[in-house]
């Protein structure tokens, strides 16, 4: 089962407008005997209402088990990023980052990875290089949030708009109380997720991977200081 994101009204409401209008002037404005513009018109009005609405799906589903051990997929995509590296922004540390690549046709729907308190939520204006770039992560347009576990450790998850992508959604604000699964936001468009994890996490994904949010597993993350 799956329902519509709330962040779709104003584009599905946009392009029925547009599909009706192209409905209209193929039947009605285009000559009979350009029986084959008619035909085209309306299958492209039929097309963009299809994109539309599974665009913005947001599939019902929960998290096999609350587990503050567990690290699920945030988003749904393709594995194209597993390595270490300094996350600079807010960490200062080294960390292992896994990456997840949002094609126009995954689900746009960003979850709650971990349960916990947000220490850090901040907006970013920037670029719109490809997704898979690897500069994506610091010069495009992003959002980042740290979440704290209850027992001290932190994960940093970065939104990141790639080269259709001209929104970031994010629910979150400093001091928040999150709950594991739930919504935290929303990419328009083809995008990426960035996951800053702290070294010695035990990764359950491999590079090219396809996953899904709330249902796969992205890594273990042991309890205690």
């Amino acid at each position: 089962m799956f329902r519509f994101h709330k962040e779709s009204k104003a584009s599905i409401v946009f392009i029925s407008i547009v599909s009706t209008i192209l409905i209209v002037v193929a039947l009605w404005l285009v000559p009979v005997t350009l029986w084959f513009l008619q035909l085209v018109l309306v299958m492209l009005a039929l097309l963009l209402v299809v994109f539309i609405l599974q665009f913005f799906r947001n599939p019902i589903r929960e998290i096999a088990k609350a587990d503050d051990s567990v690290i699920y997929a945030p988003a749904d995509g393709k594995i194209v990023v597993i390595e270490e590296v300094e996350e600079t922004e807010f960490l200062n540390e080294r960390c292992l980052q896994v990456s997840i690549f949002m094609s126009p046709l995954n689900v746009h729907v960003n979850r709650n990875p971990i349960s916990g308190s947000i220490l850090y939520s901040k907006y970013h204006p920037g670029k719109y290089l490809m997704a898979w770039n690897p500069k994506a992560s610091t010069e495009n347009e992003r959002t980042t949030v740290v979440y704290q576990r209850s027992d001290g450790k932190r994960i940093l998850m970065r939104q990141i708009a790639g080269f259709l992508a001209r929104r970031i959604v994010n629910y979150l604000k400093v001091g928040d109380k999150v709950e594991q699964g739930n919504d935290m936001g929303f990419i328009k468009l083809g995008s990426r997720v960035d996951l800053f994890l702290p070294l010695g996490t035990d990764i359950k994904v491999t590079m090219g991977d396809m996953v899904e949010g709330n249902l796969t597993t992205i890594a273990h993350l042991p309890l205690g200081k």
